[in-house]
């Protein structure tokens, strides 16, 4: 990881969009705050496709998806994308399983469940799995205290042991059953919501990310970036992002936009006293 001051002026100037994590990315001590939420909007404004990929449920995701200044939302760790076409007053929806595979999926994390209850003590269900509609969220450390690293990792082996992948974020561990991730959906909400390819533009969008569920991204972009609190994984063996900010949270999040606008500001300006 390089510091977030090696990552060229140039680069970021010809940023089209701004993949991001929510939890402990955007967040701060588990709450939005105001400055990045307005970070949200700033990008907005400067004409980028701003698009939270999460592992949060489909409930947030409708919500987020209509009421933040957002182009779309990836959400349970790629199992759907959600997009809010305010003009129509339409969500445009995409799920990598269908209904009928859901509800299979859903009978075998409900069994999945039980057993990680029952033989790892002191996990917790998520809070918010009751909105989710793909995925299993086994809290570790956001509503319980925090699971000894030799636990969740007995989490993570019995999600696989049922042939389940599973994810580690920064709060929970996500499981599902599915051939997918962050980054296969963020594919498909490129082609169908922003209209190119993902593969072909990697270079002119900046994913920004803090724990090893965002591991593809990180590998995929060259110019993912990380809240300084990614550093917090660097001995996990996890997939790290090329650029770190100097602070954590929400705060590095915004130290991030600001780096993007100024880069596009430079680059208008010089470009506008020529056009007179």
């Amino acid at each position: 990881m390089q510091p977030l001051s090696a990552l060229s002026d140039h680069a970021l100037a010809g940023v089209i969009a701004v993949f991001t994590d929510i939890d402990d990315t955007l967040t701060s001590e588990g709450q939005l705050p105001a400055e990045s939420y307005a970070a949200l909007h700033r990008l907005a404004e400067a004409g980028l496709a701003v698009v939270p990929i999460t592992g949060r449920p489909a409930g947030w995701c409708d919500m987020i998806a209509r009421f933040w200044p957002v182009a779309g939302i990836v959400g349970e760790n790629g199992a759907f994308y959600f997009s809010y076409d305010r003009q129509a007053r339409k969500m445009r929806q995409r799920f990598f399983a269908t209904d009928a595979e859901r509800k299979e999926n859903r009978r075998k994390l409900d069994a999945l469940r039980e057993r990680i209850l029952r033989d790892v003590p002191g996990t917790g269900i998520a809070s918010d799995q009751l909105y989710r509609e793909a995925d299993l969220a086994v809290d570790v450390c956001e509503d319980v205290p925090a699971l000894p690293a030799s636990e969740v990792d007995r989490v993570l082996a019995l999600f696989k042991q049922a042939g389940a992948v599973a994810k580690l974020s920064s709060i929970h561990v996500n499981g599902w059953f599915g051939d997918y991730d962050k980054l296969s959906m963020s594919r498909v909400f490129a082609a169908d919501i922003m209209g190119i390819d993902l593969d072909a533009e990697k270079e002119r969008i900046i994913f920004v990310g803090d724990s090893p569920n965002d591991g593809p991204m990180f590998t995929f972009f060259p110019h993912s970036c990380g809240v300084a609190n990614v550093i917090d994984f660097k001995n996990s063996g996890h997939a790290l992002p090329a650029f770190v900010a100097p602070s954590r949270g929400g705060e590095g999040f915004v130290e991030i936009a600001d780096r993007i606008l100024a880069a596009r500001k430079m680059t208008a300006g010089p470009m506008a006293q020529a056009s007179r």
